[in-house]
């Protein structure tokens, strides 16, 4: 209650033994712990608390709050799945209304190169471990394992991918994903302070592409794709990636039945944000050209200029965009 400078001092010296007091005691309690489980109660207590955790992470009471069409809650485990499946099934397969598009583009053919034993070992050095597993439950700690061997069967298994242009067929199942906006977030908050410093105002427009990765159509990713210049052979690849594709949904205390998806781009694959970078790319290059500074992650837009009316207007034109 009484802020002077001495009691300010004195409360952080607290704060710092309190600190001090809290990881000795943490130690001490997992040192314990660690102890307790190399004897046959601790190996009890780990079951128990093994089970408790799965209990608590199928979360009934998150289950209970779904609700069909007309409003009325589910409670059936049963009713829960098939309202998932319904929800899902007609999202992913429906376009917004738009233009067709009549204006045709040329196609480029040229030759592809292989996949290299040296490209594939870069790739996986580079993935980040721990992540969710896809379809086949098969984590990624497991090809880096097998060191030389997996890099030896997945690159003899892309390029047979790539020469045929057919993937296997269980690829064409998908789970639904998240993602973030933090280096967006960051990246606008580098170019307020350097605006803040030169004394000059900026007029930010945020942009939310409702379940843009949902409802991108095909046709126009294919267009933007030859657009931008990419061979022709990775355009039917990607094609082929798409066609025939289905998905679940996982929720609480369970997963959906299999359902066909017809619109979109594929949820959880790595290549789905780089596509989408590339048909926002070329949509939004008038736009892009007017505004002095338009910043994109994945479908959050940042449209930023000195000018309000300016931003009003890109913000206008970027709407009639993405609705057509």
């Amino acid at each position: 209650m009484d802020r002077t400078e001495e009691n300010r001092q004195e409360y952080k010296e607290l704060q710092r033994r309190v600190k001090r007091e809290v990881s000795k005691a943490k130690k001490e309690a997992y040192d314990e712990l660690y102890t307790r489980l190399d004897t046959r109660e601790g190996q009890k207590d780990l079951h128990r608390l093994a089970r408790q955790r799965d209990r608590d992470g199928k979360d009934v009471q998150q289950v209970r709050v779904i609700k069909d069409r007309d409003g009325k809650v589910l409670t059936s485990e049963e009713s829960v799945q098939r309202r998932w499946k319904e929800y899902f099934e007609e999202l992913m397969n429906e376009e917004n209304e738009r233009e067709k598009r009549v204006e045709e583009v040329t196609s480029v053919e040229q030759k592809v190169d292989k996949i290299r034993k040296d490209e594939v070992r870069k790739a996986l050095k580079r993935m980040k471990s721990g992540k969710a597993v896809g379809p086949d439950d098969i984590p990624l700690e497991v090809w880096k394992c097998l060191g030389e061997a997996a890099v030896e069967f997945l690159t003899s298994l892309f390029n047979r991918v790539l020469e045929s242009e057919k993937m296997p067929e269980e690829w064409r199942k998908r789970h639904k994903g998240t993602k973030s906006t933090t280096d967006a977030i960051f990246a606008l908050r580098i170019l307020m302070e350097k605006y803040r410093d030169g004394q000059r105002e900026l007029h930010c427009v945020f942009v939310d592409l409702e379940k843009a990765y949902d409802r991108v159509p095909r046709e126009e990713l294919w267009y933007c794709m030859r657009k931008s210049g990419v061979a022709e052979k990775y355009v039917r690849l990607v094609q082929d990636m798409h066609e025939r594709s289905r998905t679940v949904v996982r929720y609480a205390v369970g997963q959906t039945e299999e359902f066909k998806v017809e619109v979109g781009l594929h949820q959880g694959s790595a290549l789905s944000p780089f596509l989408f970078a590339m048909v926002m790319d070329q949509l939004s290059e008038e736009v892009r050209q007017e505004s002095p500074c338009t910043m994109m992650l994945a479908d959050d837009i940042v449209i930023c200029s000195e000018s309000r009316e300016q931003v009003e207007v890109c913000a206008g034109e970027k709407r009639n965009e993405s609705q057509s």
